[in-house]
């Protein structure tokens, strides 16, 4: 892994929750923890990681990803044991 993605594992795991997280950041983190990622319905998104499935949508206007976004994806996580 990546020092941008032990920088990234970081920022995710960090309180409070930050709302400057670039989307795409989350995306290439799931792929380089052997996860994927595919384009659903829309701007909906799959990130499954040891088949556990998390289904956020793209952002519209922006580029960051929502806190609840952030947050969710930490829970998915810490179900799978990854900490930074």
């Amino acid at each position: 892994m990546k020092f941008k993605h032990v920088k990234m594992l970081k920022a995710i795991f960090a309180t409070p929750t930050s709302a400057s997280i670039i989307f795409a950041d989350l995306e290439s983190l799931v792929k380089a923890l052997g996860g994927t990622v595919r384009e659903g319905a829309g701007s909906r998104v799959v990130f499954e990681l040891n088949g556990k499935r998390l289904y956020p949508h793209r952002p519209h206007l922006g580029k960051e990803a929502k806190r609840y976004q952030v947050e969710e994806l930490r829970a998915l996580l810490e179900m799978e044991g990854i900490q930074p």
